[in-house]
């Protein structure tokens, strides 16, 4: 991980808007307040103040000579990026003679200090100090899910999308925070996407969440690098709940599609999944989303000209580009066969009835391919992944 040497520890001396120390105030050759003399005490940043381009990584510290510290206030000067009025939180020692940030510094941005000490006598000292963190060559971006107030099904996972590579996956994860109701254990994973690339870190239980839990999640990035001066530049957070336990279940070798809800069957209907030379995956997947009507083309999965072709009530499974959907075209085949290039084939009414009952998050565990299992980063592939190798994924 990617470590800052902390600026060196500089003196602000009370003056202008601080108050200051008098000389005759000090011990002799120490510069030291002293506490019989009545001095005020001396209070010290540790970035000085009009420092430009610090690193937002920096271990921003005040400190008190001479008392003890009564407030520190660290905030964003400007309003850029929604900062205004953020504070920097921070911890005090049990001397209450340090106070030390406990998160890193947004980028591009001017941070005002404030802070006041007392002295064994009761003299106060103040100071204010502001500095400015540097602007980077190069950033990333991260997209949080699921959305806020959204209701999911009981496989959806949270996911940390990432525009670039992540190297410094331990800085990243360290400013990650999940908390359920009721009380969740599980863990960060770390996957990419075969097809595009596209890394993202999730968070999964060890099995399917439980109906009604409720998950707020904050990624406090701002100011992270994720590698090679690659920085982060804002907080995101996110509240989401878990709904009904529905999971659909496609058995490819006796062709049937079965749909449950809360463990009670509410429908059975014949499909027809992947032929041989494109066979279905096997294994878990997850709900993306869904279009009533899409475009497939044959030639954007690296299949030629085999299909250009509307397709109706379409629910995405994979980026790879698995979709259940209505297959009127393939009717002599839908309950006997498996004929098609990848996707699952329903006829159109069955297809408009799953279309309308399933929403994301809610999983769709297919068996009886002759396909291999899909991967953890095609679409939500989370859950084909023991727990226990899970765990192994995270980069903490």
């Amino acid at each position: 991980m990617k470590t800052f040497a902390p600026a060196a520890l500089v003196a602000v001396l009370l003056t202008g808007c601080s108050t200051s120390t008098d000389a005759s105030d000090e011990r002799p050759g120490t510069g030291a307040p002293s506490a019989a003399s009545g001095a005020a005490p001396r209070i010290t940043v540790s970035v000085p103040d009009g420092a430009t381009a610090q690193a937002p990584g920096t271990a921003l510290r005040v400190t008190a000579a001479g008392g003890t510290l009564t407030q520190v206030n660290v905030a964003p000067e400007d309003g850029g990026d929604g900062k205004a009025h953020v504070r920097v939180p921070g911890t005090f020692d049990t001397s209450r003679r340090t106070w030390s940030a406990g998160r890193t510094l947004s980028p591009a941005t001017t941070y005002a200090v404030h802070a006041t000490a007392t002295g064994p006598d009761g003299r106060h000292a103040t100071t204010s100090t502001r500095f400015t963190t540097l602007t980077p060559r190069r950033t990333n971006r991260a997209l949080l899910g699921p959305l806020e107030h959204q209701a999911v099904g009981i496989g959806m996972p949270v996911t940390l999308r990432f525009d670039h590579p992540v190297t410094d996956k331990a800085a990243v994860e360290k400013r990650l925070k999940v908390a359920t109701t009721p009380k969740v254990s599980g863990s960060w994973g770390w996957v990419r996407d075969p097809l595009t690339g596209q890394e993202r870190a999730d968070w999964r239980p060890a099995a399917f969440w439980r109906p009604g839990t409720r998950v707020a999640v904050t990624a406090a990035l701002s100011g992270v690098d994720t590698g090679g001066g690659r920085y982060l530049r804002r907080d995101i957070s996110s509240t989401f709940r878990i709904g009904t336990a529905q999971i659909t279940r496609v058995d490819l070798a006796a062709h049937r599609l079965t749909v449950t809800e809360n463990g009670r069957t509410l429908r059975t209907m014949p499909v027809s999944g992947g032929g041989p030379a494109t066979p279905t995956y096997n294994g878990t997947m997850v709900v993306l989303g869904k279009v009533p009507d899409i475009r497939m083309n044959s030639e954007t999965v690296g299949l030629g000209d085999a299909y250009d072709m509307d397709v109706k009530w379409a629910v995405h499974l994979t980026t790879s580009g698995t979709y259940l959907h209505a297959a009127p075209w393939n009717a002599a085949r839908i309950g006997n066969s498996n004929a098609s290039h990848g996707c699952i084939g329903l006829t159109t009414s069955d297809a408009q009835w799953l279309y309308d009952r399933l929403r994301p998050g809610d999983p769709v565990i297919t068996t009886g391919s002759t396909g291999r299992t899909v991967d953890a980063g095609n679409g939500l592939g989370d859950w084909n992944v023991p727990y226990g190798q899970w765990k192994g994924r995270s980069a903490l």
